[in-house]
C-alpha cells in the first residue's frame, strides 16, 4: 500500500487524511476534536478535508485552529456549495473559506456537487483562483462519469487542471469500481474516498470482523486498509477523538491477503454493471 498519491500536477499528498464533516458544531466536543486533528497531523495524516457546508463554516474555523503554526505541513482541502459556484460566487466563497481557516491559500478547492451552474463556468472560476494564488489546485466532488466526460471537454478540465474527484467509496459502496475509478485512473486523476468506513455502519459485518481477528486489527482498520489498497485512492475518515485517529493511522500498516480479499468480496460484492453514484 502506498503512503502517498500523486496528483496530476505532480504533487504527492497523503493517501490517508482526515475528514471534518460534523466537526466543529458542538462546543463541548471542541477540545477533543482539536486534539484529534492535531494527533492526526503528528501521525502524518496531514491532508485535512473540510467544506463551507460543514457547520456553515464551523468546521473550517476548527481546522484553522488545529493547523495554526504548522500550516506549511498541511494539505488543506475545502469545497464550494454548487449554488455559489458561478464566476463571482466561487471566488467569494473561496476567500471566505480562507478567512475562516486563517490561511492565504488552499491546496485543493473542490466543487462540492453539481448544481445549476455550468461546469465550464465553475472550472473557469477555479482556474482564476489558481492564477490568483488563492488555490494551488482544484477538483470536484460527487461527479459521476457523465459529468466528468463533460468536464473533460472543458479547457483545463479533467486530467489537466482537475486534480481529484471526491466520492462516496467503501466496501459497501463499490459502484465506482465499474466505470468511475477506471475513468479517473486512465486520466491520472486521484480518487478521494469520503466515509471510507460508511460512518461505522459496516463495522459489525461478520466477514469484516473475521478478517480483523485474523490480523489482530479492528474492523475499521480493515475497512480503511481495503480502501487504501486502491490505486490512486485517498481516504479521508472523520474522527472526533485522538484514540480513534491513532486507530485509523495504524491501518496504513495493514496488508490484506488474497484470502482476506476473497472473503470481503463475498460479503461486499463488486458491481456487475454500472451503478449510479451514491451520495451521503
Amino acid at each position: 500500500m502506498t503512503t502517498t498519491v500523486t496528483l496530476p500536477d505532480g504533487r504527492a499528498v497523503p493517501a490517508l487524511g482526515q475528514g471534518t464533516w460534523f466537526l466543529g458544531e458542538t462546543p463541548s466536543r471542541r477540545a477533543d476534536e482539536l486534539a484529534a486533528l492535531r494527533t492526526g497531523l503528528d501521525l502524518g495524516l496531514t491532508l485535512i478535508d473540510t467544506a463551507e457546508m460543514y457547520g456553515e463554516g464551523a468546521a473550517e474555523e476548527l481546522v484553522g485552529e488545529a493547523v495554526a503554526g504548522r500550516r506549511d505541513d498541511v494539505v488543506l482541502v475545502s469545497k464550494v456549495y454548487p449554488w455559489n459556484a458561478d464566476a463571482r460566487g466561487t471566488v467569494e466563497a473561496c476567500r471566505a473559506s480562507l478567512r475562516r481557516i486563517g490561511t492565504d491559500r488552499l491546496d485543493l478547492y473542490l466543487l462540492h456537487w453539481r448544481g445549476g451552474v455550468p461546469l465550464a463556468e465553475t472550472a473557469a472560476a477555479l482556474d482564476a483562483l489558481v492564477q490568483a494564488g488563492d488555490v494551488l489546485g482544484w477538483g470536484v466532488s460527487n461527479l459521476d462519469v457523465d459529468d466528468l466526460r463533460e468536464l473533460d471537454g472543458v479547457t483545463g478540465g479533467l486530467g489537466s487542471a482537475c486534480q481529484t474527484d471526491q466520492v462516496l467509496y467503501n466496501l459497501s459502496r463499490r459502484g465506482p469500481e465499474h466505470d468511475l475509478l477506471p475513468f479517473l485512473r486512465e486520466r491520472g486523476v486521484a480518487t478521494m474516498a469520503y466515509s471510507p468506513v460508511e460512518q461505522g455502519r459496516i463495522l459489525g459485518d461478520p466477514a469484516l470482523r473475521k478478517v480483523a481477528r485474523r490480523h489482530g486489527a479492528t474492523p475499521a482498520q480493515v475497512a480503511l486498509a481495503w480502501v487504501l489498497a486502491g490505486e490512486g485512492v485517498v481516504a479521508i475518515p472523520r474522527s472526533g477523538s485522538a484514540e480513534h485517529v491513532r486507530e485509523n493511522a495504524a491501518a496504513r500498516d495493514l496488508r490484506l491477503g488474497a484470502e482476506d480479499l476473497a472473503e470481503l468480496d463475498a460479503a461486499f460484492p463488486p458491481p456487475s454493471g454500472p451503478v449510479p453514484l451514491d451520495m451521503l
